[in-house]
């Protein structure tokens, strides 16, 4: 399984309604991009100073690689990630993506 990790720093005048609405739309690619599982929002709760002003982030599980390479490329994926960085600080200087892999060894 990979984990694909997604920190992001929205721009201050970015409403709750605008980011609920990128979440859902990032949520609704489960339903068009086979191996696509488990997606999680959230704020940042960490008590650590090191957040770097990426104060939300999400997660997407993913069946294996190829699942995720094919949700990289996926035009709805594009679309969403379009809106998600038109939201961000600097656009992507306002994101940082890390994948995990979980897959058992």
């Amino acid at each position: 399984m990979i984990r694909h990790c997604v920190f992001v720093r929205f721009r201050n005048d970015v409403s709750d309604a605008e980011r609920a609405a990128i979440h859902a739309d990032l949520e609704a690619l489960r339903s068009v991009i086979s191996g696509m599982a488990e997606v999680e929002f959230s704020a940042n709760v960490s008590p650590e100073p090191f957040a770097r002003g990426f104060g939300h982030g999400f997660t997407i599980d993913f069946r294996d690689a190829a699942a995720r390479d094919a949700y990289l490329v996926h035009e709805a994926h594009q679309r969403a990630g379009a809106r998600l960085v038109a939201a961000l600080e600097g656009g992507t200087d306002g994101l940082m993506v890390f994948d995990l892999d979980l897959t058992e060894k």
